[in-house]
C-alpha cells in the first residue's frame, strides 16, 4: 500500500512538473511549410524565448554545432572565446526584457535535453557582429590593415512609394545574402505578440531574438529592412549591441524617427547598415546610413531607395570604410547598377509585390551585359564566381549569395502578411555534393554541415 502511494505521489509530482514546462507554450504553434519553420510566439519575454527555444530547439542546437564548427576557420576564433566575450561586455548591455527572453531561449532548449546556456544564445546573436566587426578591430590592432574587408556584404533590397509604385504605396524587398553553410539554415519566419510594444512579423534564424538579417513588418506600420556597409570599419564594446537595438527598434517604435532614434541611442557600430524604413501610415520611406561616428538619414513620399552593400555619404565612406566607389567590378556597385535600372526606370510606376519578387530574383548582369550567375546579379550566385569576392575576402566559387527573399506592401503590411521565399529567389539549387566535387578545397572546412539548398516556392506568411 505504502509503495502504491509512493508511485502516486511521484507520478503527480511529474505531472505537475509536465503541466508546469509546457504551460509556458501557452498558444505557441509550429509549422514547417516550403522549407521555413513559421513559429506563433506570444507572452511574457520570458515565456516568448522559452517558446521558441522548445519548439526550434534541434534547429537552435544545430545552428550553433555550425558556429562552432566554422567561426574558428572564419575568424581565427574558437566557440569559448565569444562566449566570453558575451559575458565580458555584451550581457550588461542587453535590456533586461530581452535578457529574459534570452534566458528563456535557453530554458526551452534545456527542456529539450540540450545543454546550453545564456551566453551560448548570446553569442548567437552577437555571432556577426562579434565575428565581423570586434573581431577585425582586434587584428587591427595587431596589425593595421589586417583585418580590413570581413565586414559581411549581405543583402540587395529596396524600398520604394509614390510615383514608383504601381498604387503609390510603399513596396519593400530583401534578399538575404550570406555563406551558405548559415544561410541556408536562416529559415524561420516568427510572429511575435510581446506584452508590450508592438507585434512583430519578421524573418530570423534559430534562436534569434532578432530578425538578424533585418525584414521586420510591425502591427504600428512600420516596416523595417536593410543592407551591410562593405569594408566598414569600428566597434565600441562600451555600448550597446545591434541586435537589441534592432529589435527594440522593431518592437518600439510608431514612427520612422523613432527607428532612427533606438539604432542611433549608443550605437556601437556593430553590423553596420543602411536601414530601409517605412510607415504604412504615411507611406513615407526612409535610409539611416548609420556607421559608429557617422550617420546620415535620406527620407521621401516619393522616392525608390536601393541596398546592396554600398555606403552613400562622402563622409562616413572616407573616414569608416576601406570601400571603393569607383570599382564598377565589385559585387556591391554592379548590383547597384541593376538595381538602379530595374526600380528607378523599368519598374518604375508598375512596382507590386509580383514586381519585387522578379527583381529579388534577378540575375542579369549589367557590369558585363549578360543573364548568369555571379557576385554581380541580384540573386548573388558567388559559387559560380571564378574571382570570388576580393571585397569580402571570399575565395574564388565561396558557396556565398542569396540565401532567401522577402516582400511586402503597405496593404499586405497592414494585414501583418508577407512573402518569403526560402533558397535562391531566382529559383536554382545549391547542391552540395556537386559543388564539392568541383571545388573540394572547401570541404576541409565545410564539409561537415554544408548541405543542399533547395528552392521553394514564393509563399504568403500572415500573422495570427
Amino acid at each position: 500500500m505504502k509503495y502504491l502511494v509512493k508511485i502516486s505521489i511521484l507520478l503527480l509530482v511529474l505531472s505537475c512538473l509536465f503541466s508546469c514546462k509546457n504551460s509556458r507554450l501557452g498558444n505557441a504553434t509550429r509549422e514547417d511549410k516550403n522549407g521555413w519553420i513559421y513559429v506563433h510566439l506570444s507572452g511574457s519575454p520570458a515565456d516568448i524565448g522559452y517558446q521558441h527555444g522548445y519548439l526550434v530547439a534541434n534547429e537552435i542546437d544545430t545552428l550553433i554545432k555550425v558556429m562552432q564548427y566554422y567561426l574558428p576557420s572564419a575568424s581565427g576564433k574558437n566557440w569559448a572565446f565569444y562566449r566570453a566575450a558575451s559575458k565580458r561586455f555584451l550581457w550588461k548591455k542587453i535590456d533586461k526584457e530581452y535578457q529574459d527572453e534570452i534566458k528563456g531561449i535557453a530554458e526551452g532548449l534545456q527542456a529539450k535535453g540540450f545543454k546550453y546556456d545564456t551566453l551560448d544564445i548570446t553569442a548567437l546573436n552577437a555571432n556577426i557582429e562579434l565575428s565581423q566587426y570586434y573581431v577585425p578591430g582586434l587584428m587591427n590592432k595587431l596589425k593595421p590593415g589586417s583585418g580590413d574587408n570581413k565586414a559581411p556584404g549581405n543583402c540587395s533590397a529596396f524600398i520604394a512609394t509614390g510615383s514608383y509604385t504601381k498604387d503609390h504605396k510603399i513596396v519593400m524587398a530583401h534578399n538575404n545574402w550570406t555563406d551558405y553553410i548559415e544561410g541556408e539554415r536562416w529559415n524561420v519566419i516568427a510572429d511575435i505578440k510581446p506584452e508590450h510594444g508592438n507585434q512583430l512579423l519578421m524573418d530570423c534564424a534559430p534562436g534569434f531574438i532578432h530578425s538578424g538579417d533585418d525584414f521586420v513588418v510591425t502591427k504600428n506600420g512600420i516596416l523595417i529592412t536593410e543592407t551591410t556597409i562593405t569594408g566598414f570599419k569600428g566597434f565600441d564594446t562600451t555600448r550597446t549591441p545591434e541586435f537589441v537595438r534592432a529589435r527594440k527598434a522593431a518592437q518600439y517604435s510608431n514612427s520612422i524617427d523613432d527607428v532612427i532614434k533606438i539604432m542611433t541611442t549608443d550605437n556601437n557600430g556593430g553590423y553596420a547598415n543602411d536601414w530601409l524604413i517605412g510607415d504604412t501610415k504615411t507611406n513615407e520611406v526612409a535610409k539611416l546610413e548609420l556607421g559608429l561616428k557617422d550617420s546620415r538619414v535620406w527620407r521621401s513620399k516619393d522616392t525608390a531607395i536601393i541596398g546592396s552593400n554600398f555606403p552613400s555619404d562622402p563622409k562616413l565612406i572616407k573616414e569608416e570604410t576601406t570601400f571603393n566607389v569607383n570599382d564598377p567590378s565589385t559585387s556591391p556597385n554592379a548590383r547597384k547598377l541593376r538595381m538602379e535600372q530595374l526600380v528607378a526606370y523599368d519598374y518604375k510606376g508598375k512596382l507590386d509585390a509580383t514586381g519585387a519578387k522578379t527583381i529579388e530574383g534577378d540575375t542579369y548582369d549589367a557590369l558585363h551585359g549578360k543573364t548568369t550567375l555571379n557576385k554581380c546579379v541580384i540573386d548573388g550566385h558567388v559559387e559560380e564566381d571564378p574571382l570570388g569576392c576580393k571585397e569580402w575576402s571570399e575565395g574564388p566559387y565561396f558557396p556565398m549569395g542569396a540565401v532567401q527573399g522577402k516582400v511586402t506592401t503597405t496593404d499586405l503590411a497592414n494585414k501583418m502578411k508577407l512573402w518569403a521565399h526560402m533558397g535562391h529567389p531566382g529559383g536554382a539549387d545549391f547542391l552540395a555534393a556537386p559543388f564539392f566535387k568541383k571545388h573540394p578545397e572547401y570541404y576541409k572546412t565545410q564539409g561537415k554541415y554544408l548541405r543542399d539548398m533547395k528552392a521553394y516556392p514564393w509563399t504568403l506568411f500572415a500573422a495570427q
